[in-house]
């Protein structure tokens, strides 16, 4: 089965979007893919603890149960460390399936297994 990418850039800023983002992300680990999110600019602070809150609209499931979800079934996120580091954010509070890790590391998960990517 392919592995999954989701690239998310958009923080709680526009929380309709990262909803969006974890419904796909969580559908794919849930289905059994290796799943990783790459978190970007805004969407790096969802990484940390107690960050990810709230409900996006009217009907949308609460983003701490799609965290919740998403951690149990596997999923994984990787947080740009340059975005991270800019935003003077403290590692020790990230989440346990998070990493501070870069473009290369992704491509390196990827590997040369077939990766279906999304883009937020």
């Amino acid at each position: 089965m392919s592995k999954a990418v989701i690239s998310l850039t958009t923080g709680l800023e526009d929380p309709e979007k990262v909803t969006v983002a974890f419904l796909v992300a969580v559908g794919a680990a849930e289905t059994g893919r290796e799943t990783l999110m790459f978190l970007t600019k805004e969407a790096v602070r969802l990484a940390l603890a107690d960050t990810a809150v709230g409900v996006a609209c009217d009907g949308c499931p609460p983003l701490p149960e799609l965290c919740k979800r998403y951690e149990a079934a596997g999923g994984r996120y990787f947080v740009c460390p340059i975005c991270f580091d800019a935003k003077q954010l403290d590692s020790a509070a990230l989440v346990g399936n998070a990493e501070l890790q870069g473009t290369i590391p992704m491509w390196q998960w990827i590997g040369d297994d077939p990766a279906t990517t999304f883009s937020y």
